[in-house]
């Protein structure tokens, strides 16, 4: 295994440890995007790396991230998928009862950021959505901000990869935040999703951090590694995050396309880890 390699060259005589993670943000990685991996093998993977968190996991995989000391940093399981959110009225009571039951899960669990989507708009108008997602989302709110847990919708792109998603751009989603108005809200940014929609990511960043809960990373075009095969400039990203002062996590989400997947996990972090 990649941890067993880099354990043994960290004591092998004349070759040098790696260096430790610099700490100034919090690094994390979707289970999902490494699907060849147990749970276990992942956490294993990213402790190797010197990281501790992995994001979109469910409630029957939490044992095992707290047997190996990794935090779920995005939990995940209430939604009913990604075209069935809260901008659609007749999921509200479905939804509801999901996600009232999550939050328990996921306080009770010891996390705080917990996962959910606009879905799609079905024809329906935009500021007609945020008045539905407004409505459904304070059904829970409440119960939310009592147990400390934190709601994150996503953004994701409609052009590629998710036709007719709703919350596809950052204005409408700050929009909805401000209409709700609580810190127990807020966006995940997708990094990869809006250079697709929008581009003009590190002024975005600057001017709608506060309401930015999480981050997620990928290469445009292809959503692979974040390397120089790509267009984004990583390293000017994160540090563009780090000087906003946001404590949450950067989760890495790109799918490896390299023939070593760990390898290019570590050089994903080694360059957002400014």
């Amino acid at each position: 295994m990649a941890g067993l390699g880099l354990a043994a060259a960290a004591v092998a005589p004349g070759i040098a440890a790696p260096a430790p993670l610099k700490g100034r943000l919090k690094h994390s990685v979707a289970r999902w995007t490494f699907p060849k991996q147990s749970v276990a093998e992942l956490c294993r993977t990213v402790k190797d790396i010197g990281f501790s968190a992995i994001d979109l996991v469910g409630p029957e995989d939490w044992p095992t991230l707290k047997a190996h000391g990794v935090f779920s940093s995005m939990c995940n399981g209430a939604e009913l998928g990604l075209k069935n959110g809260f901008a659609g009225k007749e999921f509200h009571d479905q939804l509801v009862e999901r996600y009232a039951r999550h939050i328990d899960l996921v306080a009770d669990a010891g996390y705080r950021n917990l996962i959910c989507f606009s879905g799609n708009r079905n024809g329906m108008d935009p500021q007609q959505g945020l008045a539905n997602a407004e409505a459904g989302l304070k059904r829970i709110l409440g119960h939310a901000e009592k147990r400390g847990v934190v709601l994150v919708m996503e953004l994701l792109n409609s052009r590629v990869d998710h036709p007719d998603y709703l919350c596809d751009r950052s204005a409408w989603g700050v929009a909805l935040c401000e209409r709700i108005g609580s810190d127990h809200f807020g966006l995940l940014y997708d990094i990869y999703h809006m250079q697709i929609m929008e581009g003009d990511i590190i002024a975005t960043i600057g001017k709608h951090h506060s309401w930015f809960k999480h981050y997620h990373t990928a290469g445009v075009p292809g959503r692979h590694e974040i390397g120089a095969n790509q267009e984004l400039n990583y390293p000017a990203i994160c540090r563009a995050i780090r000087d906003t002062g946001f404590d949450g996590y950067l989760a890495q989400e790109f799918m490896p396309e390299a023939p070593d997947p760990v390898e290019s996990l570590r050089e994903a972090i080694r360059l957002c880890d400014v």
